[in-house]
Parts: C-alpha cells; structure tokens; sequence
C-alpha cells in the first residue's frame, strides 16, 4: 500500500495537483451517480408499471415453478460437466512443454469464453442437427434441441475457462515441489490427492459457481436450442412474456425472480473469492511433472479431443457455406447489421471504459489517503455484475415504455446499458495497472511540477497496453449481445447475432453460416489483438 498523503500535499502543497484531482473525484463520482442512476429507474421500472401492484397468484402457478426448477438443473449439469472435462484438460497441459500450439490453445480458451453464442449455436446446429455433419450419424431418436443441445453449448463455451483457471493455479505449483513428488515416488493418485488438487481446489469450485451463475442467466443458447416450453429459462421466460404476450405484470415477477435468484448465486459465489483466468502465462521453464508412457498417451489423448471439440463447431461451419450460391441480396442484407454491430460495440466500449477510467480516480484516492471509501467504489462499480442484463433491460424498458418512443431511441438503450454491464470488467483490467502506477511513479511525478496534461500523457503511455487490452476485451463481449438487443432492438436496426439467430431460426443455415464466421472473424481478430498487447503491458507492470 502507499503511504498515505493528503490530497494537495504532493508538489510541496501547490494548487494544481490538487485541482487535478479534485477534478477527477468529481468526474469519478458524476460517474457513479449516472451509473447507479440508471440502475435506480430500471428498479422504479421493475416495482410498478400500471399503480395495480404486482399479481402475487402468478407465484402459484405450476408453470413458473417449472421453469426455475429448469433453469437451475441445466445451470448446475453444465457448471459440473464443465469442471468434469476441465481438469483432465488443464491436467494435460500442464504436462506439456511450452509449444506454439499450446499457446494458441490457451488463446483458443479465452476466445471460446468470450465468442458470441450464436456462432457457436449455429455451428453446433451444422455438426449435430439432423442434417449436421455427425449428427446424421446419431442414433435414432437424436435431438440437439433441449436439454441436451442446451448442455453441450454450454459446456463447449465454458470448460475453456475452467481449464485456463486451473492451469494456471497448476502452474503456479512450485518445481520444489515437484523434485520431492519424485523423490518420494508419489503414484498418480497420490500426486492428485497431495499436491495438484490442493493447489487448484479454490478455483476450481469458484470456476464452478461462476460458470453456474452464467448458465442460470444464460439467455440466447436457451431461446436457440430450448425447443419448447419445457426447456425454458427465467431469461426466455421474461423475453416471451414482454415482446411476445406483451404481458408486463408477469414480465415483472419474473425479472425480480431472476434477480434475487441470480443476484443472490453470485454474491455467494464471490463470497470465496476472485478468479484470475486471464493472468500471465508464466514464462519461466520450468521441470514437467514426472510421468509414466500410458499417463502421456492419455495426456495426449485428453488434449487432442480438447482441440477436435473447441474446432468442430466452427469447422462445421464451412460446409454449410459451400451448400448452396449466396445471392446478392445476402450480401447486401448482411452489410447494414454488420456495421450496426461494429458501431454499437465501438460507443459501448468507449462509454465503459469511460466510466471505468473516471471511477477509478476516486478510487485511487481513496487508496492513497488508506480510508476504506475504496471499498464502496469498487461495489457501486460493480454492482451490474449481480443484476443480470435481462433484469436490468426490462426494469428499464417498463420504466420509459410510456415515457418515449423507444422504436427510435431504443438503440441507444442498447448501447448505454451493454456499456454499463461491461464495465466491471473494463475495472478488471485497469485497476491493477493504475495502482502500480501510482505505486511506482506518483511520488516522482509530484516532484516534476507538471501540467494536469503532462501529468495526463505520461499516465497515458503507461497505461495504453492496459487500455487496449480492456478495449479489446469489453468489445467481444458488446459484440455478441443477444439479450439487451431482444428487449430493445428493432427491425429497422438490427445487428449480426441478431441476424445469426433470424436466419437460423428459420432454417437458413448457409446465410447463418456466413454471417456467423463473418461474426467470428471479427470476434477472433479482437482476441489476437487482446493477446498481443497483454504480453507487453505484462512486462512494463512486472
């Protein structure tokens, strides 16, 4: 922690580095309030829209209580499937030496987590729908829409991230460690039991209940592979009775169910802890894990199927494009959502980081002085991550419904509030790189007698591998949205996943294909770019 110091007491007490940041508490503060402002008109949206109160003998129906028990059983298989196909995975690269296809795998991980959902819907539909690639070849009786298609996609979006997790926790075991397993001649079992689950068991049941929380809110995998009524969730429940029944009493239970069920998985969740997934990859060489042949062919064999599972789907897609001539009109109809896509994703990724970088100037404040106002920043900051987007979109749909035309407007609802989800993770890649700054530099800096906008520069060549790594990130995860655009989005404006889903839902598998590797090229060129500038900012912060 930094010595505490008053502020205005850098630069012997002169008046401007205490403007300066004064001026940043301000901005830092206005920040919140438009944040937390926001979240407070979708809660005055959510507690009343007609003056009737709520309908409580909605809570009565079987229906209802069908559709939570659902959501929890496909939220709880896939978190444990999940973790179940991580650890041989994670176990198997730990074993391998450092290769170029090691790396990519791991930048393959982060790139399945983050990739759009509807590209991997619709590849999945192409490898094992009744005309898919292998799922002609399924038994009889096969279906990939349900429970079961709804597991598959969710484990192939997130074991990748429970493998990364406890990989890198494995790695971090020391090689001492190691030397003595050996040494001893520990079997498998015992090097299990002793040493590799001891090291990764906290992350793996963090891995697991943030992996839970994230199929419970999951809404596009469910709206694309539930098949029906029986296969629904809270956050397809909430869509359908809004823009389907238009029925907004029961659009309200549903959404605070979803919020205090969701909301309350996650604080319980983070209870335990925080997940470093995207940490540095260590660079140090390091002795491999002593292992007999049949333990690596095994090895070999886990991380072979690791890399046919996280390819097929998008493999799959190929074909479907090469099926049939793609028309002129395609072309046309796939450039207006395309850069609908690249614009919305582009302002909501400079509104987050915005109101991330402004927050965190009273928060580096607080952190100097040593008072614990740090603690209720970094809270309100954050606090989108325990209201689910779908929860949050009605709240305020309901609450400007009779206000504006959203028609016109609703856009810009999508691009505030895919801004105001994704900024929790845009703190999670600048708060540690504007705290070594200030750790390593602000002494020096209060000596210097510079300008707010020397002072400005400088921060800004520190911090630009961070910035462009946060961009990076935050922009994937705008460009996949499905959920905010389902409550908002319109037919005259309508974006690429949106349109992946049209032509999907309508059997047009070659129009989805294209326009799902499109999605993906864009989405995996983003991901290099996050990859690339992590290397350098790891080395300027370190």
């Amino acid at each position: 922690m930094p010595n505490s110091v008053k502020p205005g007491s850098e630069n012997g007490g002169k008046a401007r580095p205490n403007k300066f940041m004064r001026l940043g508490q301000v901005l830092g503060w206005c920040s919140l309030a438009f944040m937390s402002g926001t979240t407070l008109l979708a809660f005055f949206g959510l507690l009343n829209f007609s003056g009737q109160g709520f309908d409580f003998g909605f809570l009565q129906d079987p229906y209802l209580w069908q559709i939570i028990e659902f959501t929890f059983i496909q939220a709880i298989f896939s978190a444990g499937l999940s973790l179940l196909f991580a650890w041989p995975v994670a176990l198997a690269l730990l074993h391998k030496r450092d290769s170029w296809h090691k790396r990519i795998f791991l930048s393959f991980c982060i790139l399945c987590f983050v990739m759009p959902t509807l590209i991997v819907i619709t590849g999945l539909v192409a490898l094992l729908g009744h005309q898919g690639l292998v799922g002609r070849w399924m038994w009889e009786g096969w279906n990939l829409y349900g429970l079961t298609g709804i597991l598959i996609a969710h484990v192939y979006l997130n074991f990748p991230f429970a493998v990364r997790c406890i990989y890198l926790q494995l790695q971090a075991i020391p090689a001492s460690r190691w030397k003595l397993a050996r040494q001893l001649k520990l079997s498998r079992w015992q090097r299990f039991r002793y040493l590799e689950w001891p090291s990764a068991q906290l992350v793996s049941w963090l891995a697991t209940g943030f992996i839970l929380v994230l199929c419970f809110n999951s809404f596009a995998v469910v709206l694309a592979l539930g098949g029906g009524p029986q296969a629904t969730t809270l956050e397809v429940a909430i869509y359908q009775a809004l823009k389907y029944d238009f029925n907004i009493p029961e659009a309200l239970i549903l959404a605070w169910l979803q919020l205090i069920l969701a909301g309350s998985l996650y604080l319980l969740v983070t209870t335990l802890g925080q997940l470093q997934w995207l940490g540095n990859l260590s660079q140090e060489r390091k002795p491999l894990p002593s292992s007999g042949k049949f333990e690596r062919l095994l090895y070999n064999l886990f991380y072979g199927i690791a890399w046919c599972v996280m390819v097929a789907p998008l493999i799959a897609l190929l074909p479907k494009i090469f099926s049939q001539p793609l028309t002129e009109n395609f072309w046309q109809a796939i450039v207006t959502p395309t850069m609908t896509s690249l614009v919305l994703a582009a302002l909501a990724t400079t509104i987050a980081l915005g109101l991330a970088y402004l927050v965190l100037q009273p928060y580096r404040i607080a952190r100097r002085l040593g008072t614990t106002t740090y603690i209720w920043i970094d809270g309100l900051a954050s606090h989108a991550l325990v209201i689910p987007a779908m929860v949050l979109s009605v709240g305020i749909f309901v609450f400007f419904i009779r206000k504006i035309d959203l028609d016109i407007y609703g856009m810009v609802f999508v691009c505030i509030i895919n801004a105001l989800v994704s900024v929790p993770f845009a703190l999670s890649q600048l708060k540690g790189p504007l705290l070594n700054y200030d750790q390593s530099y602000r002494h020096l800096l209060s000596t210097l007698k510079l300008s707010r906008w020397q002072r400005f520069t400088v921060e800004w060549q520190f911090m630009k591998p961070a910035i462009r790594s946060a961009t990076a990130f935050v922009a994937v995860l705008t460009l996949g949205d499905v959920a905010i655009y389902s409550i908002f989005g319109h037919q005259d404006f309508v974006t690429l996943p949106w349109l992946i889903y049209s032509y999907a839902s309508t059997y047009r598998m070659t129009e989805a294909a294209m326009a799902a590797i499109l999605l993906l090229i864009i989405c995996s060129t983003v991901v290099a770019f996050l990859e690339y500038q992590r290397r350098p900012r790891s080395k300027k912060v370190c």
